[in-house]
């Protein structure tokens, strides 16, 4: 599978990861956005749509597809209708043999170019690989595929932000040349390939964006059961965090997303309630890490205003 990935540097991730014992889940933001175009793409027809964006987190290389290999029934009914009934059924087997943890339900886009968003996607340490799927549409069994895509680096550290460019790939099962060919049943089957001819010319279609929310795991979730950070987003400069159980922090960071360590609050000498002051911080996405004592780390997305 072809896809460019851009990720941010090796310092971010040393700087702001939890150690081993606090990382048994992530939550992640998942953003596709197309960029169907005539320029690009040939042409593009009247009635342009993507069906629902759907997949699986896993723990198995090429679980439910991979490029270069038949397609089955699911990915098949995905690229040639949008249906996606016996894909879930899939991943719900391999659910039942504890290879997949969940089957993701994301949104469909009604047009050629815009957004689909899959929000607050739990991901769990032991099923950390990511694969998705989407029909162009109408097409004969043109896809866009993600391929169980590790969000964990090679350290097992959860990624902080990846992005990487989509390509349209030919399920192999229908052999129609243009948007609307009429049915044309591919014998043999062929095996997933990458469409480097009309009407795509090898051209990116869009880019994903995988962005980490937040970590937890069983440290995190005795330790800052209480935390109470507000507000967020932030619009009058102020950042509350209230501690009534009065773990014992050491530091709070503010970190941007090219892993640039913005503010250092030390703090291991204050109360229950913390007000800090990021006032001078450009509005904007940041991650707001908070330490304990005992180098125990909660990590959250933070958005000034």
């Amino acid at each position: 599978m072809m896809y460019k990935e851009i990720l941010l540097s090796i310092m971010l991730m040393i700087i702001f990861l939890v150690p081993c014992k606090g990382q048994n889940s992530a939550t992640y933001d998942i953003v596709f956005t197309s960029i169907w175009n005539e320029t690009d793409h040939t042409s593009v027809p009247v009635n342009a749509h993507w069906s629902k964006l759907v997949g699986a987190t896993h723990k198995t290389v090429n679980a439910f597809l991979q490029i270069g290999s038949l397609s089955t029934t699911g990915i098949k009914n995905i690229a040639e209708l949008g249906s996606n009934t016996a894909f879930e059924t899939e991943v719900a087997a391999q659910i039942t043999n504890a290879e997949a943890d969940k089957y993701i339900n994301g949104p469909g886009l009604g047009t050629a170019t815009g957004t689909m968003t899959i929000s607050d996607l739990v991901v769990m340490k032991e099923f950390p690989l990511l694969t998705l799927v989407s029909m162009i549409a109408p097409s004969p069994d043109w896809m866009i595929a993600i391929n169980g895509y590790n969000l964990l680096d090679a350290g097992g550290n959860w990624k902080i932000s990846a992005t990487m460019d989509l390509f349209v790939y030919d399920a192999g099962t229908d052999s129609g040349v243009d948007y609307t060919s009429g049915n044309s049943i591919t014998n043999p089957f062929q095996p997933i390939s990458m469409i480097s001819g009309l009407p795509f010319n090898g051209m990116k279609i869009g880019t994903l964006t995988l962005t980490l929310k937040s970590i937890s795991g069983i440290s995190d979730d005795v330790v800052f059961n209480k935390i109470d950070i507000f507000p967020n987003p932030v619009s009058d400069g102020k950042i509350t965090i209230s501690n009534p159980e009065e773990v014992t922090l050491t530091n709070v960071e503010i970190i941007n997303l090219s892993g640039y360590q913005m503010k250092f609050f030390d703090i291991s000498r204050q109360g229950n309630t913390l007000s800090l002051d990021v006032q001078n911080l450009s509005a904007g996405m940041y991650i707001l890490k908070l330490t304990t004592d005992k180098s125990e780390t909660l990590a959250r997305k933070l958005v000034l205003k």
